[in-house]
């Protein structure tokens, strides 16, 4: 192994392009972590926002991107346990996987079904795991129940149909043109709406027997926010994941009230440390995957000198499901 890899590196905070590929010391494993050599990296809305300076947390310069990603595990730090070398896993490590290695801490591991590709190893931690606390841990939702999921053929859009309809639920899926519609469509959504189509709010409530829809997978905000409001049943629960539009949204609680609605938010960072939640869903995923009834959604490829570009591309709309950049192209 040689002493320096490529990685993208930003410096300052604002639009993609101020990514840049830059030879950078192979990191070292201490205590506790693992080196991995990166076969993919699943790009998230979350990753732009961050590039941008605008997600949850403060992003501190200089620093790699990518927080999901999956690969062969290459070197063991002191005390790690219960992973081998040369083992395909994916991991959650916040940051530093646009690079051709990268080292995380052991407890950010998520163990994958063998029979998994790279890329798809990639595109299952974040969307999967916030798909199942979203329908099951905070959302509550039960079989033979609607629940409809916004921006449907993107990454958590295509997780949080399957899953759904791995659970028996009902599905009202909506997406910017037909040909995303029709994605949704093959994974078992059973109602399909442009989310632009002027009739949408009446439409969902409709298809879900006149009353509103009992759960809502909430990613867009807004002026769309308020729409999710009036798209419920009473006692529905919103669940907010995320904020597309990029826009404020505003709530007045008196409208909770008149409904008895629920608005919970969810972030996966913080929901990761309460262990029986996760452990939870690791094993209904786990199941569920290795038999087949879910499987991750592999979007457009990219090699490591085109991550702008895929930052774009997502920004864009012009992705469907998990957009992937593989360091080793």
């Amino acid at each position: 192994m040689t002493d320096t890899m490529k990685a993208m590196v930003v410096e300052r905070l604002g639009p993609p392009d101020v990514m840049e590929l830059r030879d950078v010391p192979v990191p070292t494993p201490g205590p506790g972590e693992v080196r991995i050599e990166v076969e993919a990296v699943g790009i998230n809305f979350a990753d732009v926002l961050a590039v941008a300076g605008e997600y949850l947390t403060r992003t501190k310069v200089p620093y790699t991107p990518g927080m999901e990603f999956a690969g062969i595990v290459e070197s063991l730090g002191d005390g790690v346990t219960g992973v081998q070398v040369g083992q395909r896993v994916a991991a959650l490590g916040g940051s530093g996987a646009l690079a051709r290695y990268s080292v995380v801490n052991a407890a950010g591991l998520i163990p994958v079904p063998q029979s998994l590709s790279g890329a798809q190893a990639a595109a299952f931690p974040v969307s999967y795991f916030t798909a199942y606390h979203g329908l099951k841990t905070l959302g509550r939702g039960v079989a033979g129940e609607w629940v409809l999921v916004q921006a449907a053929a993107g990454a958590l859009g295509t997780a949080s149909i399957q899953l759904a309809k791995a659970l028996d639920m009902k599905v009202i899926a909506m997406a910017s043109t037909e040909e995303k519609l029709s994605i949704a469509r093959d994974l078992g959504a059973d109602v399909t709406l442009l989310q632009d189509d002027e009739d949408r709010a009446q439409k969902v409530r409709d298809a879900a027997g006149g009353q509103g829809v009992p759960l809502i997978l909430e990613v867009v905000g807004g002026k769309r926010f308020q729409e999710s409001l009036d798209m419920a049943a009473g006692q529905g629960r919103i669940i907010v994941i995320g904020n597309a539009s990029r826009e404020q949204a505003n709530l007045r609680p008196v409208e909770l009230m008149k409904r008895n609605l629920s608005v919970t938010g969810l972030w996966l960072t913080s929901l990761m440390s309460d262990r029986a939640a996760t452990a939870e869903a690791a094993q209904v995923l786990s199941q569920l995957v290795g038999s087949g009834q879910v499987t991750p959604q592999v979007g457009p490829t990219y090699a490591l000198a085109d991550s702008a570009r895929a930052f774009q591309d997502i920004l864009d709309r012009k992705t469907t499901g998990k957009a992937i950049i593989e360091p080793q192209r």
